[in-house]
């Protein structure tokens, strides 16, 4: 641990708490996490009271203009007849903008503390074991969310995800990348994440999960101010080869610049067929 990290008592704090129940998770069973996704964010809320979900609920200027951009890449997607969820909705404030423009909105999370409060038309809050998608939608949507998930069960979320969209339905997904990472509060203490970020991907990996659940077309999308658009994924999967190639050290720093990161950023659409 750095010099700098040990001057800091609540950072401090939420990585000793976050590792032990990140450690917790790691060595459950599968029987052991239909009810343990649940319980450790109960106790890390508990215990690290100052946790970014929590004191985001009164948001800051940089923090609400992070939601806007959010909502403005997802608006193209958004008519009057979808039917939307978010995964891993946290305090809702996205769910809660997507909710007037479309017929139904689901805020799906496995935290009662931080879903608290979340109201708009037509937005229903949906606890969750983590795992299980309750619901049937013609968009779902994860921000953050994958990085959370036990190696062992991201593919029975992605196969539960496959079966609750409509045909013709997408998953669009956005993780960070494991060659910019990590990303969770082991970033700049341990070089790969330790915490809630139970494993980071590159887009490659996650694109052949999505495949192995159904899902026969995965296109990445990229997002540069105001522009965006979607990329055949080998372009991307391509970048991240070369970024491999490279002296760890060197790969973080080629793969940080602005916007090599837009493009390696972990940001798939996947269609049901």
């Amino acid at each position: 641990m750095s010099s700098q990290y040990l001057m800091d008592p609540k950072r401090a704090h939420h990585y000793n708490v976050e590792i032990g129940l990140a450690d917790r998770l790691r060595n459950s069973s599968r029987a052991e996490r239909k009810y343990l996704y649940s319980s450790v964010y109960e106790e890390l809320y508990r215990e690290v009271p100052y946790h970014p979900q929590l004191v985001r609920k009164s948001q800051g200027a940089e923090e609400r203009a992070g939601l806007l951009e959010l909502f403005d890449t997802l608006r193209p997607f958004l008519n009057p007849d979808t039917v939307y969820a978010e995964i891993g909705a946290g305090d809702c404030a996205l769910t809660m903008l997507v909710a007037p423009h479309v017929r139904k909105a689901y805020a799906i999370d496995v935290s009662e503390t931080v879903t608290r409060g979340a109201s708009a038309p037509n937005l229903e809050v949906v606890l969750s074991d983590g795992i299980d998608i309750p619901v049937t939608a013609t968009l779902i949507f994860s921000n953050q969310l994958m990085e959370h998930l036990h190696p062992d069960d991201a593919r029975d979320q992605l196969a539960n995800v496959f079966a609750a969209l409509e045909p013709g339905g997408k998953y669009f997904c956005i993780t960070p990348s494991r060659l910019t990472g990590p990303h969770d509060i082991s970033r700049g203490i341990d070089e790969v994440a330790r915490g809630f970020h139970l494993r980071e991907y590159a887009n490659r990996e996650l694109a052949d999960l999505f495949r192995s659940v159904g899902f026969a077309r995965v296109e990445a999308f990229v997002r540069i101010r105001n522009f965006q658009t979607t990329l055949p994924l080998g372009v991307v999967t391509a970048l991240e080869t070369v970024v491999g190639w490279l002296p760890r050290s060197l790969g973080w720093r080629v793969s940080n610049l602005p916007i090599l990161r837009r493009i390696l950023d972990v940001q798939l659409i996947a269609t049901r067929c």
